[in-house]
């Protein structure tokens, strides 16, 4: 009887690991798929979307993010690094899925720099949010694939 219990939950931790993985792979191709802009932003309760309409965002492969201001006469992007990594080891389900976002301090695209947990994704938008620390305020970051 342990054996079987043993095997059964075995399969089970297998399971959720390979439902961590889908999803990670999956979100993974979505956005590296084409450029992103930033559709809200909403920073702890104020709506900073308009800080970032001219940008467009894109994420390499490689864990390298682009981020473009389009009205900036500089043809150099904003570099920063991105990732999605898993939170805790315990749970394996998207709720525990980050969407990790880092820009250097003093970058335009600095705010958006966080370990976001991941709400929704789509082939053409990723809903993202983050419960601060200290003050314990609310952001929303929705990033939508430009056509």
């Amino acid at each position: 009887m342990k054996t079987i219990l043993l095997s059964l939950s075995g399969l089970l931790l297998l399971g959720a690991c390979s439902k961590w993985q889908n999803d990670q792979k999956q979100l993974t191709k979505i956005s590296t798929d084409g450029e992103w802009v930033v559709s809200s932003y909403i920073d702890d309760g104020d709506d900073e979307t308009s800080d970032y309409t001219t940008f467009t965002l894109h994420f390499m492969e490689s864990g390298v993010l682009h981020g473009t201001d389009l009205l900036s006469s500089s043809s150099s992007p904003y570099e920063g690094s991105w990732s999605i990594s898993d939170s805790n080891s315990d749970d394996d389900s998207l709720d525990d899925l980050d969407f990790n976002i880092n820009f250097s301090v003093g970058n335009k695209l600095d705010d958006l720099s966080d370990d976001w947990d991941i709400i929704s994704y789509s082939d053409t938008e990723i809903k993202l949010m983050d419960v601060s620390g200290g003050g314990g305020g609310t952001d929303y970051l929705t990033l939508t694939k430009k056509p």
